[in-house]
Parts: structure tokens; sequence; C-alpha cells
């Protein structure tokens, strides 16, 4: 099983997406600017690491950089079986699995960065990392330090972020070295997150969270908060709220990826940070770890995923295309919002999964259909078969060459290719 990571503020660094101007997921960025009504081109290729440490910089960049390389892995047929996301990667992993569109999570993300940075101007604070102890030492010097200062991440074994007032930080760091800890590395970070320090922040974001639209998730998205897959809507306003002032619990959320048949685990996104805690926190031996930040990263990730499909036994291995095959995928051939032809919406309803109806309908497709418009730009299928699924509905950004829907071939048609 597949699982994407989405890394969080802190993996940012200058000309993170020059590698991606000739992409056409590029267009993301551009996409991005008119929703927020900032230049988020100019953040991810011309800012220097200091204007990108301005967390409200940070975040906004960060989550645009790791869509964009998401894009790019759909666009080839990557798709994941589970998800989950670092701190802000939360809010990645929950437009990467349809559970927010995008401009809601453009609009959270933007929103999220301002309160967050506003809550360390009025409580400042710090974070830093303390390697090689245990969580419970860690916990026990934060508490012996009395003062303000909390475990802020779980993020691996050995790996504990604490976060708060920075007198109460170097007594606790104190605490830690003489408990055993082998290095402390300070964080660049403007505040203390994930902890009570962030509590301002929480008001100003419910508001924004009140006016976003979530969806059911496929696949869930494994929580920061409790460690568990959520597959509803009515969990993530609530989740996200907390994550704010609760820690990163995600040595726990990978261990529900493991637990869950996750095996391969791909950051995607800037920087490599989560592939190195998943090695840390999973089984040697029983999980490959790939982060893609560049294009060159995903051709080496699908050389990586084609070898260990060739290594499986041709029980496990998947079905690919051939000759035979039953079900075909209608492609967009531009951009914009989707608009369906009549013909389309009207099926769409009755479809299986979008209405409680039953469907008693069959709807064909020949070659040459009309299925609807990507903004001014026509979607005709190239196939011929029945209507077996949709994949987006009126109104959503459709991008060039993303799937709009998928046919399964008519009986006569499977027989004519064999």
């Amino acid at each position: 099983m597949l699982a994407f990571t989405f890394p969080g503020q802190g993996s940012q660094r200058a000309g993170m997406g020059s590698s991606w101007v000739d992409h056409p997921s590029f267009e993301l960025v551009e996409h991005a600017s008119e929703v927020v009504g900032r230049d988020v081109a100019q953040l991810l290729l011309e800012a220097d690491q200091k204007t990108l440490t301005n967390t409200a910089n940070a975040q906004l960049a960060t989550f645009v950089t790791s869509l964009v390389i998401l894009d790019a892995a759909e666009r080839i047929g990557l798709e994941p079986a589970a998800c989950a996301g670092h701190s802000l990667g939360e809010y990645t992993a929950l437009v990467a699995t349809g559970a927010l569109s995008y401009e809601d999570g453009l609009e959270l993300v933007a929103e999220r960065g301002a309160a967050m940075a506003e809550a360390a101007e009025h409580n400042p604070g710090a974070m830093v990392a303390v390697l090689g102890l245990d969580d419970a030492d860690v916990e026990m010097a934060c508490l012996r330090a009395e003062g303000e200062v909390w475990v802020a991440n779980y993020n691996a074994p050995g790996q504990v972020v604490i976060a708060g007032e920075r007198d109460s930080i170097e007594r606790a760091v104190e605490l830690a070295r003489k408990a055993g800890a082998k290095r402390v590395l300070a964080i660049p970070v403007e505040g203390a997150f994930h902890t009570p320090l962030m509590a301002p922040a929480r008001d100003r974001l419910r508001k924004a969270l009140a006016a976003a639209t979530f969806f059911e998730s496929e696949p869930a998205v494994v929580a920061n908060v409790d460690a568990k897959a959520h597959p509803g809507t009515g969990d993530w306003p609530g989740l996200l709220s907390a994550q704010l002032c609760a820690p990163v619990r995600w040595r726990q959320s990978l261990d529900t990826l493991f637990a869950s048949g996750s095996r391969t685990f791909v950051e995607l996104g800037p920087g490599g940070v989560l592939t190195g805690l998943a090695k840390r926190a999973t089984p040697t031996g029983s999980v490959v770890n790939c982060s893609v930040a560049t294009p060159a990263e995903l051709e080496a990730l699908v050389e990586t995923l084609a070898g260990a499909a060739a290594q499986r036994s041709p029980v496990e291995r998947p079905v690919g295309e051939h000759y035979s095959m039953v079900e075909r995928l209608i492609i967009s051939p531009g951009t914009g919002p989707f608009r369906p032809s009549d013909a389309f919406a009207a099926a769409a309803p009755k479809l299986p999964g979008l209405s409680d109806e039953p469907d008693d309908q069959v709807i064909a497709v020949a070659v040459g259909d009309l299925v609807g418009w990507a903004g001014e730009t026509e979607i005709r299928s190239a196939f011929a078969g029945t209507l077996a699924g949709v994949l987006v509905l009126a109104g959503e950004r459709v991008l060039h060459g993303q799937p709009v829907a998928w046919l399964r071939a008519l009986p006569g048609d499977v027989e004519a290719t064999r």
C-alpha cells in the first residue's frame, strides 16, 4: 500500500518551486495567487530563506509546493491508499484526498498562517528538538521545568520537539541533557506551535473553518491530534482547531499507517524531513521510504515503484493496461471550472455512491460524445462504453490531463480487442 505524507512548516527552502516552473502542474501556483491575492510564484522562486521563515509565508509556500508535486504525481497515475500530513501538512492531505477543495484549503492555510503569526507576536516562544531521549523522559523534563514548556511533536523514536517560553525551554533542555539527551537542535520557526501559547489563534481559525466546506474523503486522513483515520466531514473542524494547541502525534500516526498496511511512504513537498522520520519509526527492511521535491525525484519514484512491482509474484502483481482492458478514462484536454453537458449532468446524480436512489439506468457513451467543458475547452470521450463513475463535480477546477470520468467498455468492444 502506498501512503502519501505531506510536510509542515520548517521544510520550506529558497527556490523550492524553481524545478517545477516548466511543468504543467505549476499552473496551480497562478491559481493560488488569484485565490489568496498574493504573488505565490515570487515566494516559491525568489524569496530568500529569511522571508520564508515568516510563518504566513512558510505555510502558504509549503502548502502550494506540496500540491504542485501531488498534481504531478497524479498526472502519471500515482494514487495513495492512505494519507497524513505533519501539522500544516494535514491541510495538504485533506486537499489531496478531496476532503477540502483547493480554494478552501488555500484560504484556510492563509488564515492559519496569519493567525499563528499574530499569536506568536503576543506570546513569543520557540521550538527545540530533543534527540536520543524517550518520550516519557522528555515529558518529565518539561514538567520539572515548572514553566510554560510542553511537548509539541512526537516525531519518531528518540526525537521529540518541545516548545514554549524561552526561559522555560532552557530549563527543560538542561534537565533533558542530564537525563541523557544526545543532541538539542533549535527549529527555525517564529513561535511555540502546538502548545497553549497558540490559544489566541484558535478563535480566528475557528471562524475560517466554519466557512469552509468539508467532504467525505477517500482515502481517510490520519489526524495529528489522535493518530486515527477520519474519513467523515464532521470531525475535521474540531480536529484542526485542536491541532493548534495539541502535540502532533506523528510517530503514532506512522504506526497507524503501518498497521493499516502501508509499506511505501512517499513524502511530497520540499525537503525530506518526514522521510527521515519514517525510516526511524518503521521496521527496518519492511518499508520503502522516498521523498519527492523535484521532477527528477518523481521519475526516480516511478522507477522505484516499478522495481518493487516487478519483484512481486504474479499473484500479488496488479494487472496493468492491456488490449482487453474494460475500463477507460475520459481525460480533460484543458484547464478551468468544470461544466458538464446536459446528458452528463443528468446522469451523474444517478451513479452509485452519489445518490441513495437505485441505479437502474445504463448511460451509454459513444466516441466523440461531449462530456462537458473545462473552462471554454470541450471535453469529449475518446472511447465508447457505459458511464461507470464521476471524478469531478460541476464548478470544480479541472486541470489539463486530469481524468473527469471513467467508462466500462461495452461487451462487444471487449471481444473485438482480443
